[in-house]
């Protein structure tokens, strides 16, 4: 009776031994694969940077827009600068003459041909550089006799046949003898067709 015994109680043992180790291998390898059981998330990596396309914009190619964007700022800017040069320049000639030349036109009305003054009278063209792309010239008067006298002057701005496009009247008043004045005659007409100015009256009185 007594051997029966001790091998019923190691027989024991061993069971429990082996439920030991089948319970915790269930836990480490979460023994169900039910809705309930955990799944095994792994560690991020980084993307492969290989299998990018297109380049990143280099140093250059960012100047060079640059470059591009101030080209084209800069020439917006001269056309500008040139159209403000034109009208300035007109509106400081037309500021000291707008009297003086209406003066001239309303002297000239009545007389007839040429004038008595044509002597005294000089015209010189202006570079279009210097009046903002405008057709000018520079009349310059010198009161040749020996008193005081008044000037009255017509320019006549013709194309190449011969036509008057366009005329001014500039004018000089109570020069002393000798004193010269410099008046500048402006056409308005666009640059082309070429045009040539022509003194066609000058008047003293």
């Amino acid at each position: 009776m007594s051997r029966r015994t001790s091998h019923g109680r190691g027989g024991s043992r061993r069971i429990a031994v082996l439920l030991g180790t089948s319970v915790s291998g269930c836990v480490l390898v979460s023994c169900g694969s039910g809705s309930g059981a955990s799944s095994f998330s792994p560690r991020p990596t980084a993307p492969n940077a290989s299998s990018f396309t297109g380049t990143a914009p280099s140093a250059l190619a960012s100047a060079a827009s640059s470059a591009i964007d101030s080209a084209r700022a800069s020439a917006s800017a001269a056309a500008s600068s040139a159209s403000a040069a034109a009208s300035a320049f007109e509106a400081s000639v037309s500021a000291e003459t707008a009297r003086a030349s209406a003066a001239a036109e309303k002297e000239l009305k009545n007389v007839q041909g040429s004038g008595n003054a044509m002597s005294d009278v000089a015209v010189t063209g202006l570079p279009r550089a210097e009046t903002g792309g405008l057709l000018a010239v520079i009349v310059a008067i010198t009161n040749k006799t020996d008193h005081k006298a008044s000037y009255a002057v017509q320019i006549d701005f013709k194309d190449s046949d011969g036509k008057v496009v366009d005329t001014r009247y500039v004018g000089a008043e109570n020069l002393d003898p000798g004193q010269r004045a410099q008046p500048v005659a402006i056409s308005r007409e666009p640059a082309a067709p070429k045009l040539t100015p022509r003194l066609t009256k000058a008047q003293r009185y």
